[in-house]
């Protein structure tokens, strides 16, 4: 969530940024500032009779006391007066105070200054590539197939027991997915994260903390009887450890990591483009999380960046990485960089990571605040990544790695899968 005091004092700049993600929100700044400024003169109103009052009642004490009891009730009726008015400013006030957080959480972050003009992922930047596209033997097929072939992921399976986009992996299928779970844990921790097992159900609060809420409110599972959300990544139980959290600034950087099933709904997701294990209801993910000094979350998100590339260099799966358009960037983000792996099977590329910087955005909206070096509460930065999504890995590790022998297993995998092939 944008901080009121700076949408008031950048009116204009807040407008021509959100401009970069072709949103016109005049309307609604002005709105925000409108409700702000009538909101703030209502307080201020209310804490004058308060003080008033206070006022007030001290003088009634001193005249009961010099037994002038004819002026204290004059006094008195004058309180009663006070007190009905200040219940109804209160009432205005709050009234105002929920329709500002409204309007507040209509408006996603600012851009930062690097992010490219642009409406849609074609207009992404590619900033970086590296790996050789493997050339396939004669015959090579698409994961969808290949799991086919070699009985390791049941599609149709998954399809009788919940439905489309719930796979149900099998035999060697199963030993690599939790390879891969384990090997991305294993080099997140080794980077410094701290492991942790959250919860895979949140409640309301925790979902708009991280910003799914409301932008996101169509895309999730959520139980009516609990008022409960199954989460969509990570990110929402990881970062919600930090809500109403004041930490010291000796204390930042904070690194977590932690590995959880997540649930999409993904409705309106048809075609080709997500056959298989491109695009799935039910899917697991390894997360990284950083609290970080304001001062230095951007060379954070470098960092991150190259933690990534480091797993896709010993995966030697080919790789590139994007720089997101404003059109293209999610809710929540001020700069966000995508990696996709090539799929030569399927000859295009897959999106297997995000890795975003969010400045304030969440922090506010989660009141995840620093002391500074002078004692004084600060907003932190959140940065989240994928480190990494296993369903479009999985799918460029068979597909690129497929022989006419059969599947065989990167080479950082074998200790973790206890097997050298899929055959």
């Amino acid at each position: 969530m944008l901080q009121i005091a700076f949408i008031r004092e950048n009116q204009e700049k807040v407008i021509n940024a959100l401009a970069k993600r072709n949103i016109d929100a005049t309307s609604v700044v002005e709105e925000v500032v409108q409700l702000d400024e009538k909101r703030r003169a209502t307080q201020v109103e209310l804490d004058n009779i308060l003080s008033e009052s206070n006022k007030l009642s001290k003088d009634i004490g001193e005249l009961m006391k010099s037994g002038e009891k004819l002026k204290a009730a004059i006094l008195k009726e004058k309180t009663v007066l006070n007190k009905e008015k200040s219940k109804a400013l209160a009432e205005t006030a709050d009234v105002l105070a929920a329709e500002l957080l409204e309007k507040l959480y209509t408006l996603p972050n600012l851009p930062a200054d690097i992010v490219p003009v642009g409406k849609t992922p074609e207009e992404n930047l590619n900033v970086f590539e590296e790996g050789e596209i493997p050339v396939l033997h004669e015959g090579a097929q698409p994961h969808w197939e290949l799991v086919k072939k070699y009985d390791i992921i049941d599609f149709e399976l998954g399809v009788k027991i919940t439905g489309a986009g719930f796979p149900v992996y099998k035999g060697k299928g199963a030993r690599l997915q939790r390879a891969l779970i384990n090997y991305f844990l294993d080099k997140n921790t080794a980077a410094g994260y701290n492991e942790v097992q959250v919860p895979h159900m949140v409640n309301e609060a925790s979902a708009y903390g991280t910003g799914q809420l409301p932008d996101k409110e169509g895309q999730m599972y959520h139980d009516k009887t609990d008022d409960l959300y199954l989460i969509p990544t990570a990110e929402v139980p990881v970062t919600n450890l930090f809500r109403d959290v004041i930490l010291n600034e000796n204390e930042l950087p904070v690194l977590t990591t932690a590995y959880t099933p997540c649930f999409r709904r993904e409705a309106g997701s048809y075609g080709a483009h997500v056959r298989g294990l491109n695009r799935l209801h039910q899917f697991d993910k390894v997360e990284i999380v950083r609290v970080e000094h304001p001062d230095k979350s951007y060379e954070a998100l470098d960092g991150m960046v190259e933690h990534v590339k480091d797993i896709l260099r010993e995966l030697k799966l080919p790789y590139r990485v994007l720089r997101l358009c404003g059109g293209d960037m999610g809710f929540t983000s001020a700069l966000t960089y995508d990696f996709e792996v090539f799929s030569t099977a399927q000859d295009r590329w897959l999106e297997i990571s995000s890795v975003s910087n969010f400045e304030t955005f969440q922090a506010n909206r989660l009141k995840l605040r620093f002391k500074d070096k002078d004692g004084k509460n600060q907003l932190a930065h959140t940065l989240n990544g994928s480190a990494l999504a296993l369903p479009r890995v999985l799918a460029g590790i068979l597909e690129n790695y497929q022989t006419p022998e059969g599947i065989v297993i990167p080479e950082v995998l074998r200790p973790y899968c206890g097997f050298d092939i899929i055959n």
